[in-house]
């Protein structure tokens, strides 16, 4: 019996091919992290998220609706505020200067109309100052 970890493939870890469309791709899902505990502690909330059966890109309006694999990015709120921000790097999401206490963010995946396709809330409490 061996101790080496099987080897996955590009596709494993990657997904499929930007390059090829994808017919009856799965519905999108969104998975949010909590917020990461050192930043959190100094008051900085970082926030890490990925998509599976979306890529994140800075792509949008009705005519990219129909690229395959499907495409999309994140809408932002927080603490029930009546506006959000937009994020369609991929990469983690920070917010600053929030008070100590008590918070959650919406982390919305939505196609490139503007159309909620998933979300998830993930809720923190941002320690006093020292």
């Amino acid at each position: 019996m061996s101790d080496v970890a099987p080897v996955r493939s590009a596709r494993d870890i990657k997904g499929p091919s930007p390059l090829i469309a994808i017919e009856d791709e799965a519905p999108p899902k969104l998975i949010v992290d909590p917020p990461l505990p050192e930043p959190l502690s100094r008051g900085a909330v970082f926030i890490q998220y990925r998509a599976e059966h979306c890529r994140i890109v800075p792509v949008f309006g009705k005519g990219a609706l129909a690229v395959s694999p499907r495409i999309g990015h994140v809408h932002v709120t927080i603490d029930d505020l009546p506006w959000h921000f937009v994020d369609a790097s991929g990469e983690t999401l920070i917010v600053v200067g929030l008070e100590a206490g008590e918070h959650k963010v919406l982390v919305e995946l939505a196609n490139p109309a503007h159309h909620v396709l998933a979300e998830q809330t993930v809720s923190f409490v941002v320690p006093p100052k020292t």
